[in-house]
């Protein structure tokens, strides 16, 4: 239970408050803790040093942490003392990462049948010289995917509802498929136009 909770994701914020990025609880605490960071109480916007989080207890309904002395409340967003600039962060082109650019969505028939009965499809085949990337790799369902063979879109007669491209980077393509409410607070809404998977 304490290695979940410390793999949780924690919004990373730069000083001028703009996400840069997702750190796990555990590496969430440990920059508070050595002062690169503050922890930010997304009700009122409070920051905390670790003197002071340390001294707040978790409500009842609060995930912690437990210590040999106390419970340490999980901080869901922090704030870096000294870091003001934009980074520049891709997306790692993995399998989750394209369920989640896809939507769970097969890009030919537009079903979404639950990521069981969804596959990586090659647009152009791996069988013509096709490779694994953001470019060339779509969703699609056991049904289309094995419609389509070891053919292009074109030869099979199929369509794609959208060119496969990288995606932008948001902060969902690293939190794990975690959502948290309160991020919404710091993050422009277009960061969450990715539906995850529950």
């Amino acid at each position: 239970m304490v290695s979940a909770v410390l793999q949780r994701p924690t919004l990373v914020l730069n000083r001028n408050w703009q996400a840069v990025g997702v750190a796990t609880v555990a590496r969430a605490l440990v920059k508070v803790f050595a002062d690169g960071a503050r922890v930010v109480d997304p009700a009122d916007y409070q920051q905390y040093t670790w003197d002071d989080w340390s001294r707040l207890r978790p409500d009842e309904d609060e995930l912690f942490v437990q210590t040999c002395h106390f419970r340490l409340r999980v901080p869901e967003v922090i704030t870096l003392r000294d870091y003001d600039r934009i980074p520049v962060n891709t997306v790692t082109f993995s399998r989750r990462n394209v369920f989640k650019r896809d939507r769970f969505t097969c890009q030919y028939c537009g079903r979404q049948p639950g990521s069981a009965d969804l596959t990586i499809d090659h647009v152009l085949p791996r069988a013509q010289g096709g490779t694994s990337t953001w470019e060339n790799c779509v969703l699609a369902c056991v049904e289309c995917n094995g419609n389509k063979a070891d053919r292009t879109p074109a030869q099979a007669g199929m369509r794609l509802r959208s060119e496969p491209t990288r995606p932008n980077w948001r902060p969902l393509y690293a939190s794990d498929g975690v959502r948290i409410d309160s991020w919404q607070k710091f993050i422009n809404e277009a960061f969450w136009n990715v539906e995850l998977e529950s």
